[in-house]
């Protein structure tokens, strides 16, 4: 079995209550088989608790007020911890944050940036992101699979993530050179042609296809009514996505206000201001929008292979880079025009928390439109 991790994986520790929030409230946490099956063979002070705590129909653990899991006590510790032991732990909870994909002979393990901790561990990193391999015993084989497409996807993103970490060019050239790639891409895999999908990847390397791409930023740049409403849009899309905590509603509604409350003329006034104290204040910015990027290219590119929506995937990465960059600008405005590196941490992992821990939440943001067009072909 092949395992994959990012540099960085092995450098995190949880901080337990020490954390600023909880990975133990705002979703609902599902219990694997096994683990139901040991906690009924629980006995002693603690089966009651135990028992009375599991929500035994459904296989999740019941919450109480504030959607807090029903183990979490007020230090932000887990009790089930605490009484029985590590080992007590469910998968769910054993392996938060670390976000696992599998393909036949193959898996992929990165860290969630829902976790404040995980996210300041991936923010704060200033160099490109490695991935490394490592071999261990056991092999897993899937009905179905294609390796064939597997391994072109596996290239892709390879190359995706070059351009990704490219810092000759700006974050939104890296960003539609990605979108462009996969969008040839998947007209190429719907019609059955994906065996040449290397001409496209070499295509998106040429110096034609920057400038190409270039031009279309700059266009988009400068068309500053069609910037608001596009951001606008996009924005948007937030509200029909289900709530996981309440507090999100107020973040969205303050940020949008912000933003989009005042009209066009105070919008590109705000943007053109945030833009010039974050290259005087705070240049790293572009460096964590990177990582940001590359994170959601990694943990779920290869996952074409199983629904074949290779542009969704490279869409659902760079509107999210974005509609992270748009809360972090209101985030800005709001604190009297600056912003730390805790503000940073806290959009990105109340983002992703709200994203990331929903399934018809991903698969609503992979459906969104993204309004630059910026496709070179279409075949």
């Amino acid at each position: 079995m092949l395992y994959t991790i990012p540099d960085y994986y092995k450098e995190f520790r949880c901080i337990a209550g020490d954390c600023e929030d909880t990975c133990c409230a705002g979703w609902q946490i599902v219990v694997d088989p096994k683990s139901l099956a040991r906690y009924r063979k629980v006995k002693g002070s603690f089966a009651g608790k135990l028992r009375r705590s599991v929500d035994w129909k459904n296989g999740t653990f019941h919450q109480t007020k504030g959607r807090r899991c029903a183990f979490l006590n007020q230090e932000n510790l887990c009790d089930l911890y605490a009484a029985l032991g590590k080992q007590s732990l469910c998968r769910t909870c054993r392996l938060y944050p670390r976000h696992v994909e599998e393909f036949e002979n193959v898996r992929e393990i990165t860290l969630s940036l829902s976790c404040p901790e995980a996210a300041r561990l991936i923010l704060a990193k200033k160099e490109p992101v490695r991935f490394l391999n490592y071999e261990k015993d056991g092999e897993e084989e899937y009905e179905d699979f294609d390796p064939l497409m597997y391994s072109a996807l596996v290239r892709t993103r390879e190359v995706m993530l070059r351009i990704l970490q490219d810092r000759t060019k700006s974050i939104p050239v890296r960003g539609a050179l990605v979108l462009g790639m996969a969008h040839d891409l998947q007209v190429r895999l719907e019609k059955g042609m994906l065996f040449s999908y290397e001409e496209i990847l070499e295509r998106y390397q040429k110096s034609s296809a920057e400038a190409f791409i270039n031009k279309k930023t700059e266009d988009w740049k400068q068309d500053t009514g069609r910037r608001f409403a596009d951001a606008q849009m996009l924005f948007a899309n937030l509200y029909d996505l289900e709530i996981l905590r309440e507090e999100w509603k107020t973040v969205l509604d303050e940020s949008a206000y912000i933003l989009y409350g005042k009209g066009e003329a105070q919008y590109r006034k705000l943007k053109e201001r945030f833009e010039i104290w974050r290259k005087e204040q705070l240049p790293e910015l572009d460096v964590m929008k990177e990582q940001i990027l590359v994170y959601f290219i990694f943990t779920y590119l290869c996952g074409v292979v199983y629904d074949g929506n290779v542009y969704a995937k490279a869409k659902m990465a760079v509107i999210c880079t974005f509609l992270i960059c748009e809360l972090l600008a209101a985030r800005w405005y709001k604190n009297e025009e600056t912003l730390e590196f805790g503000d940073i941490v806290e959009v990105v992992y109340q983002f992703s928390r709200e994203i990331e821990h929903s399934d018809p939440n991903l698969e609503r943001m992979e459906r969104s439109i993204f309004p630059l067009e910026i496709r070179r072909s279409t075949s």
